[in-house]
């Protein structure tokens, strides 16, 4: 049993100002305001020294990080996952962009193998794959030659049980709709992304269970104020959240202040998309097939085009509140509420409360992260003087 005192419990719902919180192995047992005077020597007590302490960050979609890249090592997912914990990231999608079917049952065997004894990081829900069934006039980083058209013939192992958690593509190729219907009856969320589709097409992808945008207006058709495209259908449909990679680079601040405040926080989902290079110096590191180019907070093919990031989801919360003048109470919900609530795990992530899963970050006045828990563990501490 781990207790941790002196905190303000902030979640997207309430503040509880001088609380503690008592966790039972995996799960949260209370929330206690004023709680009794418990031993200062208990070994299972930790001092929060009045920081905030709030739900474990939920990372939707990350490539890889730490010199590793999930594409062509799918067996390094446990490694990144040991060391997320320092940015508060307690559960996370490796994501798999284009790449031969191989290498996604590859991973699937890797995640169906179960954690190893020594992993103690952030939890896997399940992989989401981007690709391969995009289109190559928005191909990005992704490597033409293993894009496919649509067959179901191809996802035919694909399913939640299977650890495939969400697949991203391009809406207006051929088969895809069916491929929709087929995807959503296994489970998988379905998100639109690396696409030139428009505005009827993306609302026909949505009426068939389409509920997600991956890295909004990035390798997608621009919004035109005659054709909204995209981008237009997944901001106007109120079944839609959208993805926002908030590094300032992929995204001007100035429209991610209006986006937030177009789709509130509940609809708005902060993502890494971060590549081999997260954690690392400047250098080359692999994203799929390709050398990135790190330098200077970015990382690029060598033709100067985006190929992920190298940001780290605690600094992309920071990022959206300056950028969008926001509080961390409504921020949260970009990275807490909002995946759990898409991921279907509202009832046990993303909340601070009794019965919740023991998921959580402690967080200093100034947002860096001093202490992270997975699972009822203490994962990660830094030096501070509660330690």
């Amino acid at each position: 049993m781990l207790r941790i005192k002196n905190v303000s419990v902030l979640t997207p719902q309430r503040m509880l100002e001088n609380a503690q919180v008592v966790l039972d192995g995996a799960k949260i047992k209370s929330v206690e305001v004023e709680p009794e005077i418990v031993d200062k020597n208990d070994s299972t007590l930790l001092d929060g020294e009045g920081n905030y302490l709030v739900p474990g960050f939920i990372d939707m979609q990350i490539n890889g990080g730490f010199g590793w890249d999930f594409t062509e090592q799918p067996d390094t997912i446990w490694k990144v996952g040991n060391q997320l914990p320092k940015y508060g990231v307690t559960s996370f999608l490796p994501t798999m962009i284009t790449a031969p079917l191989e290498k996604y049952s590859q991973a699937q065997d890797i995640l169906q193998s179960g954690l190893p004894q020594d992993c103690t990081g952030s939890n896997v829900l399940g992989l989401h794959i981007e690709g391969p069934f995009l289109n190559p006039e928005k191909r990005g980083a992704h490597d033409p030659r293993f894009m496919r058209s649509p067959n179901l013939k191809d996802v035919d192992g694909w399913s939640m049980g299977n650890g495939v958690m969400m697949v991203t593509l391009a809406p207006e190729l051929e088969g895809a709709q069916e491929m929709i219907s087929h995807l959503v009856e296994r489970g998988i969320i379905v998100s639109a992304g690396h696409t030139l589709a428009n505005f009827d097409e993306t609302q026909k992808a949505i009426a068939g269970g389409l509920r997600y945008g991956t890295h909004l207006f990035n390798a997608m058709r621009p919004l035109h104020h005659r054709e909204p495209g995209v981008a237009g259908a997944l901001l106007t449909n109120e079944n839609v959240i959208v993805g926002i990679i908030p590094d300032g680079i992929h995204i001007h601040p100035a429209l991610l202040e209006s986006i937030y405040h177009l789709v509130a926080p509940q609809r708005l989902n902060l993502v890494s998309d971060a590549m081999a290079g997260l954690g690392m110096s400047s250098g080359v590191y692999k994203l799929g097939p390709n050398s990135v180019h790190v330098s200077g907070g970015e990382a690029c093919l060598e033709d100067g085009s985006l190929a992920g990031s190298v940001l780290s989801l605690d600094q992309g919360l920071r990022n959206l509140i300056d950028f969008a003048d926001c509080s961390l109470q409504d921020a949260l919900h970009t990275v807490t509420t909002t995946p759990a609530r898409l991921l279907g795990l509202s009832h046990q992530k993303g909340q601070i409360a009794p019965g919740y899963d023991a998921d959580l970050v402690l967080l200093s006045h100034d947002l860096q992260v001093l202490a992270t828990v997975v699972n009822g563990r203490m994962v990660y501490q830094r030096d501070y003087e509660g330690n």
